[in-house]
């Protein structure tokens, strides 16, 4: 299954750069995280709750940084098992580089592309289903983290 997709950050590409590395950020974003610990400068254990369809399922696991070109990419690598709903995997390039919004104010363009794979009772559950359940857990991601990386979450929790 191929992920892709793209977002404006209104930051510089450092900052940006620093978010994606904090374990604190990265926490708060990722939909369902209930925990995520940093075992090493590039590995990361983590726990998730992640509901797909009519499967829901807790899983646990590794991701890993690699392939790092600080500010520009890495690649996140990552693997998890979700007990009886089976297993996840895969590994996602991921991009900075200096953009413009539509208003052309400066700030970063963050693209990536993924590439996972499922098993268990999750491959069971069918193609469409978890590549649009995958989407929407990425938008989920990164509406989250260009909030909190541009300083928008607070004024939208308090609006």
């Amino acid at each position: 299954m191929d992920i892709s997709g793209s977002y404006f950050i209104p930051a510089d590409k450092q900052t940006v750069w620093q978010a994606l590395n904090d374990p604190e950020v990265l926490r708060a974003c990722v939909p369902g995280c209930e925990t995520l610990e940093q075992t090493s400068d590039t590995e990361f254990e983590a726990t998730a709750a992640v509901k797909v369809g009519p499967v829901k399922a807790k899983f646990k696991g590794a991701v890993s940084l690699e392939n790092l070109n600080p500010p520009n990419s890495y690649t996140i690598s990552g693997s998890g098992k979700g007990g009886v709903a089976g297993f996840a995997s895969g590994q996602a390039e991921v991009r900075l580089e200096d953009g413009q919004d539509e208003d052309g104010a400066s700030g970063t363009q963050l693209s990536y592309d993924v590439d996972a794979k499922v098993g268990g009772k999750l491959a069971q559950i069918g193609g469409r289903l978890i590549q649009g359940t995958a989407k929407k857990l990425a938008d989920e991601f990164f509406e989250a983290f260009r909030d909190r990386v541009s300083g928008d979450e607070q004024s939208r929790l308090e609006g």
